[in-house]
């Protein structure tokens, strides 16, 4: 429930800025590094690649990121953010960090740093108990 929550919040916060939950995660990946193929992008968002395909040519139409094909394998593409889309990144952060602060805002700084070692410590126990996911260790927002 606590993930849907903060899900809700994140949507809400930047949907008015044009981005849906989905961008989200695609955004965030090519913010901290640009250029990535298709299939690393999948692998970072943790995603089916059906599912990121779909979601580049989202943002392809709204003028988000482009694509271009591998210099050193034709075969892929990478994908690379627009003006546009790096510029999302100085809006769009300052919101999720709005939703962070808004879940954590009764907690002591010792209290949040407490609850995302437990946290990292439920991802660890569950990527034991079925494998580490695509792009774990990535943070969400």
């Amino acid at each position: 429930m606590t993930h849907r929550m903060m899900q809700r919040a994140l949507a809400a916060k930047i949907g008015p800025a044009g981005a849906t939950l989905g961008m989200w995660y695609f955004l965030r990946a090519l913010w901290t590094e640009d250029g990535l193929t298709q299939r690393e992008l999948s692998d970072r968002t943790g995603t089916m690649e059906p599912t990121t395909m779909a979601a580049i040519q989202v943002m392809e139409e709204k003028g988000l990121v482009t694509r271009a094909r591998n210099a050193k394998d034709r075969r892929k593409m990478n994908v690379f953010l627009t003006p546009k889309g790096r510029a999302l990144e100085a809006e769009l952060l300052p919101l999720a960090a709005d939703v962070v602060n808004a879940a954590t805002k009764n907690y002591s700084p010792r209290e949040i740093a407490l609850l995302l070692d437990l946290l990292r410590g439920v991802q660890n126990n569950l990527a034991e108990a079925v494998g580490p996911a695509d792009g774990e260790g990535d943070v969400p927002f």
